[in-house]
């Protein structure tokens, strides 16, 4: 009987530490859709003429819609970044003056490579879109390159400094007026990523092989015996 006592030992323990994990998996999927539910409905709020907001925040105005009428002012970063359908290309972060004198940050949307450098001059444009401050940018994350405009991350703080602009981002759903060429990349929960219900399959299948393991290790032990 003794021979079954630490097999038997391990194939619980490892089963229960396995399940542990796919049940902490479970309730972390719980969580992280509650927060895309609530991200989407501050996405779909009715937005406000941003000229209220006096002093975005960036935890209490992260997602906020908002509507602002200005002008670009031909000052932009490049951001490297690419789309599925259409490849490599830079997203488009123009320095926007509202017509109530504020400078601040709108992110326009992608462009294919070959578009970086073409000629983007003023335009008027009403804007309906959110507020972001994304958080992109991490200790791999490459300088950007000022004398080529090449940014590797939206980094609004810095871009801000740079572009001597508030540090404040419009990320435009909607906008009257030229696009020139510039396709809107609106603010979604796409890429948050939500594999918990995926590691919890994994934690519990491993669970189900460690028992089977556990299981068929027992009948060996006990055909020895015999």
């Amino acid at each position: 009987m003794s021979r079954y006592v630490f097999p038997l030992l391990l194939g619980v323990v490892g089963v229960a530490i396995l399940c542990s994990l796919g049940i902490w998996q479970l309730h972390r999927l719980t969580w992280k859709e509650a927060m895309l539910a609530d991200i989407e409905t501050r996405i779909a709020a009715p937005p406000v003429d941003l000229a209220t907001v006096t002093a975005p925040d960036a935890e209490r105005d992260q997602y906020l819609p908002v509507t602002v009428k200005g002008r670009t002012t031909g000052e932009e970063a490049d951001v490297l970044s690419g789309l599925k359908e259409q490849g490599t290309g830079f997203e488009i972060i123009s320095v926007f003056e509202t017509s109530d004198g504020r400078r601040i940050l709108l992110d326009r949307g992608f462009v294919p490579e070959a578009q970086k450098d073409v000629a983007r001059p003023p335009v008027e444009l009403t804007v309906t879109g959110n507020l972001e401050w994304p958080n992109e940018a991490d200790t791999y994350t490459p300088e950007p390159d000022l004398s080529a405009n090449l940014w590797f991350a939206r980094n609004v703080p810095d871009m801000a400094a740079s572009l001597k602009t508030d540090p404040i981002l419009v990320v435009i759903r909607t906008a009257e007026g030229d696009a020139q060429g510039i396709l809107p990349m609106p603010v979604d929960t796409t890429g948050i990523p939500n594999d918990h219900l995926n590691y919890a399959i994994t934690w519990f299948s491993l669970a189900a092989v460690w028992a089977g393991m556990t299981l068929y290790l027992l009948w060996r032990i006990r055909q020895r015996t015999a």
